[in-house]
């Protein structure tokens, strides 16, 4: 039985207990484990594979398996064809696991599920990191999943895509994450963050919710949202004031999560022009289409009103002061933010997640009845060629 060695204490990867599996499984590979257990068992090698190219990230799906497979007193042959974190084209084998029919079969639902979304959602955390190799991400797609297992498989995809990025771009990837429960995926012991725009409102003003963050939190630095009240300059810049020496140490963060529907403080679309003008020429002057221009210089969070926020906190002294940008960050944004050069310090994001979640469909075939190789028709490529 292969084991997979992984960083951070175990998770609640085991569940769904042995128990669950009959609830939880397509009622098809129950009725097949009944006439397998009729007519007599056999033993199988499953090829497990994608439509899409993806990053590998299989340790949920194999601990799992070897769970069921200690419970059940029987053994699971799972040849892994590549390393966690390998970059995997579609259509290759990305497991073959060979058991038990009668063991397996009822299996299949529950460790594609541990299986597809999670290589998705590493491929897009890789490809946003290597895009942006010199900004740190913390995961904020906790209260966007469909529950705590979601939760901890996007969390553990992340820390994958993250860790990829690192050895292949030097990248600082993904620091930290949003909730406790994940927090060792990224050698954290607790969840990040500070504020949400609720203490804004509550607070009546946004230095008043800084100030009172502050006095509750007094050793933590200090990281304020800033477009509650649509005053990101103005209000960025009497925090600054307010706590002057955080600012000139570096341990003040500005966030801005600007809704689409509006221009960051100062900005319209002729002086938007101007600043990428300013620090992105060539990235204006050559051919774009209606997307990339609607990227550069639109509404919400986009490098002109990181430039702009930039622009406005150099020019009153607080260069230390960070920027932390949040708001629909995935990897086509995180990718004009890179070739706009946006001067971004820490992404807030949960947009890793899949996007299309047709393209999460892992899929699991039989590719031989003990040694005799045999598959549906159109899936000879997944047999087996060692």
């Amino acid at each position: 039985m292969t084991k997979m060695v992984g960083s951070g204490v175990e998770g609640s990867a085991s569940h769904p207990s042995v128990g669950d599996i009959p609830r939880l499984t397509d009622h098809y590979f129950l009725r097949t484990k009944e006439v397998v257990g009729r007519f007599g068992d056999q033993t199988v090698t499953y090829a497990v594979f994608m439509r899409r190219p993806v990053v590998f990230t299989p340790r949920l799906a194999v601990r799992w398996l070897e769970k069921v497979a200690a419970e059940r007193g029987v053994t699971f042959d799972i040849k892994q064809n590549f390393a966690e974190g390998d970059w995997v084209g579609a259509g290759e084998p990305l497991l073959y696991i060979t058991g038990s029919f009668y063991h397996l079969v009822d299996l299949e639902t529950i460790y594609l599920q541990k299986l597809g979304a999670a290589c998705v959602a590493a491929y897009n955390a890789y490809t946003m990191c290597v895009d942006l190799p010199e900004v740190a991400f913390l995961a904020m797609d906790a209260r966007h999943c469909a529950g705590t297992e979601m939760a901890e498989i996007m969390a553990y995809a992340a820390s994958v895509g993250s860790q990829a990025a690192r050895r292949s771009a030097n990248a600082k990837g993904f620091i930290g994450n949003a909730t406790t429960a994940t927090a060792h995926y990224f050698g954290q012991s607790s969840g990040k963050g500070t504020m949400p725009h609720a203490l804004i409102g509550y607070a009546g003003s946004t230095v008043r919710a800084a100030e009172m963050f502050h006095e509750t939190f007094p050793n933590d630095d200090l990281s304020v949202l800033v477009d509650y009240f649509g005053r990101e300059i103005s209000d960025g810049l009497a925090v600054c004031e307010r706590f002057p020496d955080l600012a000139r140490a570096g341990r003040v963060s500005l966030r801005l999560d600007t809704h689409g529907g509006r221009f960051i403080e100062g900005l319209d679309p002729q002086s938007s022009y101007a600043v990428l003008e300013r620090h992105a020429p060539k990235w204006i002057r050559g051919y774009r289409t209606k997307t990339d221009l609607r990227n550069l210089f639109g509404t919400g969070v986009w490098p002109v009103a990181i430039w702009h926020m930039r622009e406005q906190l150099n020019s009153h002294g607080w260069t230390q002061v960070k920027i932390v940008a949040s708001s629909g960050f995935g990897p086509a944004k995180c990718r004009v933010m890179a070739y706009s050069q946006a001067p971004i310090d820490v992404v807030g994001t949960g947009s890793f997640m899949p996007d299309a979640w047709g393209e999460t469909y892992a899929t699991s075939d039989i590719i031989a009845y003990g040694d005799q190789p045999r598959v549906k028709l159109g899936r000879e490529f997944l047999l087996r060629r060692d």
